[in-house]
C-alpha cells in the first residue's frame, strides 16, 4: 500500500525519488508497538492463573490440605500487594502516566486472589458465620482503597461490583441467598438507588476533576445498574407490585436515557449514546403497546411502529457522528 501511494505521488511530481526512498525506508524500519498486545496477554495470563488456581484447589483439595491451600493463597496475595506497593507512584487526583504495567497486573491478580481466599475461608471454615454482608464488604473496602491509591480502573470496577453485591446482601433476607430467590421487588428500588448514586459520583468526579478518568466507569456501571433494574420493573408488571410501578419505571428509563444522550454529547461517547437509545426504545415500545392494550386507538398504527422505529434507528446510526460532534470519540 505504501509503495502504491509513493508511486502515485512520484507520478504527480509531488515528491522526489530521494524523498520517496526515505519514506519507504522509514515505513519498513519504524518500530511496531506491541503495547496493546502485551497488555491483552497480561490480562489473559492473570485470568488463566486465577482460574487455574481455583481448578487446582477443586481437584486436589483432599490431598493438598486446607492449611496449605490457605497459606499458599495468602502468600501469593500478599506478594501481589507488596509488589504493587513497591512499584507505586505518588498519589495524584489525575491520571498517572508513569504507572507500571507489571504492578497494575500484580495488583489485579492480588485482588482476584483475595476474593478466592475470602471465599475459601467462608466455604471451608465459615469464617464470617452468617454475616454475609461483612464477607462482601471487606474485599470491597480494600478494592476501593487500592483503586484510588494505585489509580487502577479495573480494580475500581471490582469495587463497584462488590458494593452492588453488598447492598443486595444488606437489604435482602438471608433466605434470598440460601434459597436462591432473587425476585424480591424491593431489590429493584435498591439497585436503581445505587445506580443513580454511582452515576452522580461519576458526574461529580468529572466536574470536580478528582480522578476524572474514573467517571467513565462510574457512569457506565451506575447507569446500566439503574436502567436494568428499572427495565425489570416493567416486566414485573402490575401482577407483582413492587416499590416501583411500570409507569414510573417508563418515566425513569426515559429520563435516564435522555441524561445518557446528554452525557454522550458532552463526552463524545458512542457507547453512552447507544445505551440511551436502546433503553429509551425499550421504554417507548413498552408504553406504546400498553396504550394499545388499553384500547386507545393505536392498533391501526401498530403495523407501522416497528418499520418506522427501525428507520429511526438506522438514521441514528448514520448520524451518530453529527449528533456527537466532530471530536475524538470515546467508549465504543
Amino acid at each position: 500500500m505504501t509503495d502504491k501511494i509513493l508511486a502515485a505521488l512520484r507520478k504527480l511530481d509531488l515528491i522526489s525519488g530521494e524523498q520517496a526512498a526515505t519514506i519507504a525506508r522509514h515505513e519498513r524500519e519504524k518500530p511496531f508497538s506491541l503495547y496493546y498486545e502485551l497488555r491483552t496477554l497480561l490480562s489473559l495470563g492473570v485470568t488463566l492463573l486465577s482460574t487455574g488456581l481455583g481448578l487446582l484447589i477443586y481437584q486436589h483439595i483432599d490431598t493438598i490440605g486446607h492449611g496449605v491451600i490457605v497459606a499458599s493463597i495468602a502468600l501469593l496475595t500478599a506478594a501481589g500487594f507488596a509488589y504493587a506497593y513497591r512499584k507505586r507512584q505518588p498519589f495524584t487526583w489525575h491520571i498517572n502516566p508513569r504507572s507500571s504495567a507489571s504492578a497494575d497486573y500484580a495488583l489485579l491478580l492480588a485482588c482476584l486472589l483475595l476474593l478466592t481466599l475470602v471465599g475459601y475461608l467462608q466455604y471451608q471454615y465459615t469464617f464470617f458465620g452468617t454475616r454475609y454482608g461483612l464477607l462482601v464488604l471487606l474485599p470491597t473496602v480494600v478494592f476501593f482503597g487500592c483503586a484510588y491509591r494505585f489509580d487502577h480502573r479495573g480494580v475500581l470496577s471490582m469495587a463497584l461490583t462488590g458494593l452492588a453485591a453488598w447492598v443486595g446482601v444488606a437489604i435482602a433476607p438471608v433466605s434470598a441467598f440460601t434459597q436462591n430467590d432473587y425476585s424480591l421487588p424491593h431489590l429493584d428500588s435498591a439497585a436503581i438507588g445505587l445506580g443513580l448514586v454511582l452515576a452522580a459520583v461519576g458526574l461529580a468526579s468529572d466536574y470536580l476533576d478528582r480522578k476524572k478518568h474514573f467517571s467513565y466507569t462510574y457512569m457506565l456501571l451506575g447507569s446500566n445498574l439503574a436502567l436494568v433494574a428499572a427495565t425489570s420493573a416493567l416486566w414485573r408488571g402490575y401482577s407483582e407490585p413492587g416499590l416501583l410501578s411500570p409507569g414510573l419505571a417508563v418515566v425513569l428509563i426515559l429520563g435516564l436515557s435522555a441524561a445518557l444522550v446528554w452525557y454522550a454529547r458532552r463526552t463524545h461517547s458512542y457507547l453512552f449514546l447507544l445505551l440511551g437509545a436502546v433503553y429509551g426504545y425499550v421504554a417507548v415500545t413498552y408504553a406504546y403497546f400498553q396504550l394499545e392494550n388499553m384500547g386507545s386507538g393505536f392498533l391501526a398504527l401498530a403495523w407501522f411502529y416497528f418499520p418506522l422505529s427501525s428507520i429511526g434507528i438506522v438514521a441514528l446510526l448514520l448520524n451518530m457522528k453529527t449528533i456527537l460532534g466532530n471530536h475524538e470519540h470515546k467508549g465504543l
